[in-house]
């Protein structure tokens, strides 16, 4: 019987099981009810499905029959609600009677505010998440075959525990008969690869669609082993993707002169909700893009007469750079910067410093936002930070430990290769030396060869330089993030993406020995012998020998620290 594992989060869901043969989680991709299954999505996270819900105000006899407690436990009949892609869609025009666009936050705070209201009837958060859930679940049989009667579900940190008293409720009312819960830092931690044989102290950065949450949270075995994690510290503020959008559209909406608003006469609520939509694809093609036009704009009979005196253009460029502006106005990156600054003086409270924080876990899609990642990485260092899949990591760890099969033991996750040139063409080779998946620590001589220096420039070499890079690959078909050097966000594999990114990490100080007397471009015969180890703490350690001198350049020294 296939465990599954619910990452049930405010704007998105993601549903994942293990795969035996593979060894490894995959997310359950239902084409009904999630994101964008074949449609042009910069972010393309397809498999995601939106946490909305659109209550059905017309049942037939069998969806009578189907919502009897009785039977709720037993067989999945009829149909009680649109969920994801369709609730969304249904709603595009004009707001129904009966949605509720999310209902996370209040089942964990007020589980009986009402949340939807139909033909006389309210619906609290708790009702809303039962028919979601049961809704996710029949389209899981449908698309698999198979009853979902075990579950791990990721829970917040902060959540209350009538949080897990509510969805364990619900879930034995839908005929879930093995149920385990897992915080959500333990399972992004696993998610992520981290290695958990000793005690760590992870910082999770939680940045969504709805809201901005750290999290600094100590993992230990015995914490583990219950799938839960002690709070070291902690803050957050109501800032998400969806409030960006509504900057975006704001910024749109002066540029151009309109006066949308979600509430006003006639169709501009339909337009604001339009617009509001078509911010949040020019925000996600910025991420990638220098820049991006804004395809649907509301007619110009809606925009102020000053404006269209002017005889102002409806399309509008929208840049990058115009982005981090609006960011930064806004005060996005200070409230990040606050937050952070939050965790770290709780934590110097209990006698914890920046040092003492082994890895950051980026998660939820507003991570990517531009220069997110640089706020982290100038703290703790491209080396601590893991931001390749902010929106699987959670549900991929929470399956890895409802299968029992995440590894204790700390790994490298990406290739790292040193450079060297073609003397003919001068172009870039790189030579792997530490692949991704290798434990650590390694053995001393873990890789050893015999190099000659190239003489690049035709004269003759006095020091040897070797530059090493992280390479960063996406696993067979699936897509994953990075960032380059200058902190630009790169998709890989997937639509649209890359093949590989490569990083230089130490060209500034990439000198591993001296050469006396200097190396001839003429002598071809091997000049050095060079062995590379991954020690404990992940440096990257090397070892040089001159054999033409018997000298020994380098011995056991720390060169790039690596993830």
């Amino acid at each position: 019987m296939a465990r599954w594992a619910l990452d049930l989060g405010t704007t998105n869901t993601g549903l994942a099981r293990w795969d035996a043969t593979a060894h490894r989680p995959r997310l359950l991709e239902l084409p009904g009810i999630c994101r964008k299954p074949e449609g042009r999505d910069d972010l393309e996270a397809p498999r995601l499905v939106p946490s909305a819900t659109q209550i059905r105000d017309s049942l037939g006899f069998w969806d009578r029959v189907g919502s009897h407690p009785f039977l709720l436990r037993r067989a999945l009949i009829g149909e009680h609600a649109l969920i994801g892609r369709p609730a969304l869609d249904a709603n595009d025009a004009s707001l129904q009677p009966g949605f509720a666009p999310r209902f996370k936050h209040a089942l964990q705070r007020s589980p009986l505010q009402h949340l939807a209201r139909l033909g006389g009837q309210s619906y609290t958060a708790r009702d809303v998440a039962q028919h979601f859930l049961r809704q996710l679940f029949v389209e899981v049989k449908q698309a698999t075959g198979e009853r979902i009667r075990e579950l791990v579900v990721t829970a917040p940190v902060d959540a209350y525990e009538t949080y897990r008293a509510e969805v364990a409720g619900i879930c034995k009312r839908l005929g879930v008969r093995e149920l385990h819960f897992i915080d959500e830092p333990v399972a992004a931690a696993i998610g992520y690869g981290v290695g958990l044989e000793d005690r760590k102290r992870v910082l999770v950065v939680d940045f969504g669609g709805g809201t901005l949450d750290l999290a600094l949270v100590d993992i230990s075995a015995r914490g583990i082993a219950k799938g839960s994690c002690e709070v070291v510290a902690k803050a957050g503020r109501a800032v998400g993707g969806d409030l960006v959008d509504r900057w975006l559209l704001d910024d749109f909406s002066k540029s151009l002169g309109y006066t949308l608003t979600e509430d006003g006469p006639g169709d501009q609520a339909f337009w604001y909700r339009m617009m509001l939509g078509e911010a949040r694809r020019v925000k996600e093609a910025v991420f990638f893009r220098p820049s991006e036009t804004f395809a649907v704009t509301p007619p110009e009979d809606m925009a102020l007469f000053e404006a269209r005196l002017r005889g102002k253009s409806a399309a509008l460029r929208f840049d990058r750079g115009r982005l981090v502006e609006i960011l930064e106005g806004r005060g996005l990156y200070s409230t990040l910067a606050e937050c952070l600054d939050t965790c770290l003086e709780q934590a110097r409270e209990r006698g914890l410093g920046p040092d003492d924080i082994d890895d950051v876990l980026m998660v939820g899609g507003s991570t990517l936002l531009p220069d997110v990642y640089a706020v982290f990485e100038k703290r703790f260092g491209r080396d601590r930070v893991r931001a390749w899949q902010p929106f699987e990591a959670v549900a991929y760890g929470a399956s890895a430990y409802g299968a029992d099969a995440f590894t204790q033991h700390d790994f490298i996750v990406h290739d790292y290769a040193f450079v060297t040139y073609d003397p003919r063409t001068h172009e870039p080779q790189h030579t792997v030396i530490i692949p991704k998946g290798t434990r650590v620590p390694t053995q001393k001589d873990f890789w050893k060869r015999r190099l000659v220096p190239t003489c690049s420039l035709g004269e003759p070499e006095r020091f040897f330089k070797l530059v090493v890079s992280e390479v960063g690959r996406a696993d067979d078909a699936e897509r994953a993030f990075g960032f380059d050097r200058d902190g630009q966000l790169h998709k890989l594999g997937g639509q649209g993406g890359s093949a590989a990114l490569v990083v230089p990490l130490n060209e500034a100080n990439p000198t591993l020995g001296a050469l006396n007397p200097p190396h001839a471009p003429s002598d071809k015969a091997a000049r050095l012998e060079i062995a590379f180890f991954v020690n404990a703490d992940r440096w990257l350690c090397a070892t040089v020998e001159d054999l033409k001198t018997r000298k020994t350049l380098m011995k056991d020294e720390p060169v790039v620290r690596l993830l």
